[in-house]
C-alpha cells in the first residue's frame, strides 16, 4: 500500500469548501481528466456509489467508489471498488478561520499489477503528484466561487 496526502489553502469557509468538495457531478471542473457520476444513493452519506471515469476519450478507466464515512463538514472516506483502484481515498476540510479552509487528500492505494505496479510508483507518482496539485489548485478557485 502507498499513501499520497496533499493540501490546499481554501480562501473560503470550511462549509462552502465542504459544499464545493460534495458536489461530486461537478468534480470535472477541477480534476483534470476526470468526469464522476452517482451510481447510488445521493451522494451525501454513507453507502453512496460513485463512479469517476478518468482518462481522455475512450481511453482510461473508470474508478468506482462506496462513501464508508461522512462527517459533514469534515470529512468523508471512500472505499474504491473498482478493478483498477483499490483502497481508500480521505477528504479532509479544515476550518482556519471564518473565511479560510485547507482542503486535504489523502490516498492510501493498493497499486495495481502486482510486483510490476510496486516497481512503476516511483516512475509515476511525480506525475500523479503533479495532476492532483494541480487539480486541487484549480478546486481551490471552485470552492471559493461555489454557491455564489
Amino acid at each position: 500500500m502507498t499513501a499520497v496526502e496533499l493540501r490546499v489553502p481554501v480562501a473560503a469557509p470550511a462549509d462552502r469548501t465542504w459544499a464545493a468538495l460534495t458536489d461530486w457531478t461537478r468534480q470535472g471542473e477541477w480534476m483534470l481528466g476526470t468526469d464522476v457520476r452517482l451510481t447510488s444513493g445521493d451522494g451525501k452519506g454513507v453507502g453512496s456509489e460513485l463512479a469517476a471515469f478518468t482518462g481522455a476519450g475512450r481511453l482510461g478507466f473508470t474508478d468506482t467508489m462506496r462513501i464508508t464515512t461522512w462527517d459533514p463538514p469534515r470529512r468523508c472516506v471512500v472505499l474504491h471498488t473498482g478493478a483498477v483502484v483499490k483502497g481508500t481515498g480521505e477528504f479532509v476540510v479544515e476550518a482556519v478561520n471564518d473565511t479560510t479552509s485547507v482542503f486535504i487528500w489523502i490516498e492510501r492505494l493498493d497499486l495495481p499489477l502486482g510486483i510490476v505496479g510496486r516497481l512503476g510508483w516511483p516512475v509515476v507518482r511525480p506525475a500523479f503528484t503533479w495532476g492532483v496539485r494541480r487539480s486541487l489548485a484549480k478546486f481551490a478557485r471552485f470552492a471559493e466561487g461555489h454557491g455564489r
